[in-house]
């Protein structure tokens, strides 16, 4: 059976650093109990002794140390569509738009508990998306409203934020490193695990030349001032991180599609700005031809061993030519295997497609952003965009077998839509998700460790349960371990039927810390955010009375940067709208 998953970039920390929690230490990346293997690594262990770290040991992955540009504050120029941008357009209609043929989104499904010993495997591919926290964001800052349950994708909101975990060296042998860490959850009767996968970052002195295009929706729909306005503000900001010998192309869709910029030098930056400005909206959405001509302009612009990637800033409402998602995803993933990569932007709300541009971008190899304001273009093109479009792996999976000796049951948190078949786990043709320069991504786990019992609430869904497990042979598992993770990945320049990198190792029960508290700032945040989302979407397995204790995360942590104090503004007020008003 395969697991939910996602296109992410997995990301889990070991920063235990005394007794229970510490995965290994920092000098050797495994104990004797603490089995790592890497049998099918050439060149020996697994971690080269960076994977497991104290703590203290472990430098700060901040936005400063993973991006080539500070964040800027939007300058003069940009006041006006942050001004305006505030605002939503009132003529809107709330909803879906009807004219895709799309049926009314329904809320994401919620991930069961699985018994172990029916099915000890979940397996799932790598994703960095951010865009459903950005949209929670819009929401309340600016609708003073909760998001709708159906635009909540738990894993997008805790892989917003960044994480303490260890950045490998640009010489490492492997683009990546892998921690784990483990405790009590403060949120149900369960263990927390979290695993996760940290990129390295690009130097500039390496950085491969860049072909990009921008597809930018200038139909009527994008004529709201939270919309194409802060697409300009974007695309300008982009020109920040690029290097003047890298070329941008600008094509536009509308009632027609038009190519406003051939590939040009961002030497020429006064020209490809005058071109941005210029733009604007009015007619039917003509997306797939806008699709075929971006595509056409990035192969007439190729760069051999560069990237060469076409950025989609839309608000998803495609009502000429194709429109179905499943005919876009087709269409898209057939381009793809032409070695151009896709990234979407979503912007506004009221007829936002949010579920086809989340599926179009994973069959793009791409990223699936949000822009509600010109704050957030201008910090996703300085601090984000570089990660959207260089890569450092492709097609990672991810698998876990638990040992069911020691795990009863476990459930993946989030991730629904992107699961991957176990069997696929070894076929190198399957498409899996991309890792970017610098990007970072978690996935919790909450266990039921043997002997305990698994969590039933009101309408959660049925028990994952069945005979016992009669697939591949489980690793031969030490009396403690709980679960063998595995990893496989392919260089960037790889092809599809290039073979994948496999990595393994283990972690015992005996590294679970002995309380939440005990565990680390970053798992304790993650856990938060994790149960704050659950609340959001209505999971089954969400409970309000928990708002206290994310309250107390939230407390502790809010001055640890900007984003998570921006979190504690932003949970307060969707706090109030979840309890109403005080008696």
């Amino acid at each position: 059976m395969h697991r939910p998953l996602a296109l992410l970039t997995i990301l889990a920390v070991a920063s235990g650093a005394t007794a229970c929690g510490d995965f290994g230490g920092a000098d050797s990346g495994a104990s004797s109990t603490d089995t790592t293997t890497a049998s099918d690594v050439s060149g020996g262990d697994a971690f080269n002794g960076t994977q497991w770290q104290d703590p203290g040991t472990i430098p700060t992955s901040s936005a400063d140390t993973v991006t080539y540009a500070d964040t800027a504050s939007p300058s003069d120029t940009y006041q006006a569509a942050a001004d305006t941008a505030m605002a939503p357009d009132t003529n809107q209609e709330p909803g879906p738009d009807t004219t895709t043929g799309e049926p009314e989104p329904e809320p994401i499904a919620t991930n069961p508990f699985v018994v172990a010993s029916h099915d000890p495997l979940s397996t799932f591919g790598a994703d960095v998306d951010t865009a459903s926290y950005e949209i929670f964001k819009k929401h309340v800052q600016e609708l003073g409203q909760l998001p709708s349950p159906e635009s909540v994708r738990l894993e997008e909101f805790v892989n917003y934020f960044r994480y303490d975990y260890p950045i490998p060296d640009w010489e490492a042998e492997r683009p990546f490193n892998v921690a784990v860490e483990a405790a009590p959850s403060a949120f149900s009767d369960t263990t927390l695990l979290r695993v996760g996968i940290q990129g390295k970052v690009v130097p500039p002195e390496v950085k491969p030349p860049a072909n990009l295009v921008f597809l930018v929706d200038v139909s009527g729909s994008m004529a709201s001032p939270d919309k194409l306005e802060l697409v300009k503000v974007l695309l300008t900001q982009t020109l920040n991180v690029l290097d003047d010998d890298d070329t941008v192309a600008i094509v536009t869709y509308a009632s027609q599609e038009k190519v406003v910029l051939p590939a040009t030098p961002v030497a020429q930056r006064g020209l490809i700005e005058q071109k941005i400005a210029g733009l604007s909206a009015s007619g039917s959405t003509a997306g797939e031809r806008g699709l075929q001509m971006a595509y056409e302009v990035a192969e007439e612009g190729w760069i051999e061993g560069g990237v060469n990637h076409v950025l989609l800033c839309t608000d998803g409402d495609f009502n000429v030519g194709i429109s179905n998602t499943d005919d876009l995803v087709d269409f898209i993933a057939d381009k793809r295997l032409s070695g151009i990569t896709l990234t979407v932007v979503g912007f506004g709300t009221g007829n936002l497609n949010d579920s086809m541009m989340e599926a179009v971008s994973n069959a793009g190899d791409g990223v699936y952003a949000y822009i509600g304001d010109a704050d957030s273009a201008v910090a996703y093109a300085n601090n984000r965009m570089l990660g959207s479009i260089f890569f450092i792996a492709k097609d990672l999976k991810l698998q876990l077998a638990f040992n069911p000796a020691t795990v009863y049951a476990y459930r993946l948190l989030g991730y629904e839509s992107n699961a991957i078949a176990d069997h696929e786990f070894v076929d190198d043709t399957v498409d899996a998700g991309e890792i970017g320069s610098g990007h970072s991504v978690t996935a919790l786990y909450e266990l039921v460790l043997a002997g305990a019992s698994v969590p039933a609430p009101a309408g959660a869904p049925l028990l994952d349960d069945g005979d016992d497990y009669v697939g591949e042979e489980l690793p031969l598992f030490e009396t403690d371990d709980i679960v063998e993770v595995r990893v496989r990945y392919k260089e960037p320049g790889a092809t599809v039927d290039d073979p994948a990198i496999p990595i393994d190792y283990r972690v015992a029960s005996h590294r679970i810390f002995e309380s939440f508290g005990d565990a680390g700032d970053d798992l304790r945040w993650a856990a938060a955010v994790a149960a704050f989302a659950e609340i959001l979407k209505g999971s089954p397995y969400a409970d309000v009375a928990n708002l206290d204790a994310i309250q107390t995360v939230v407390d502790e942590q809010e001055d640890s940067d900007v984003d998570r104090g921006e979190f504690s503004t932003l949970f307060t007020a969707a706090r109030q709208l979840i309890e109403g008003p005080a008696d």
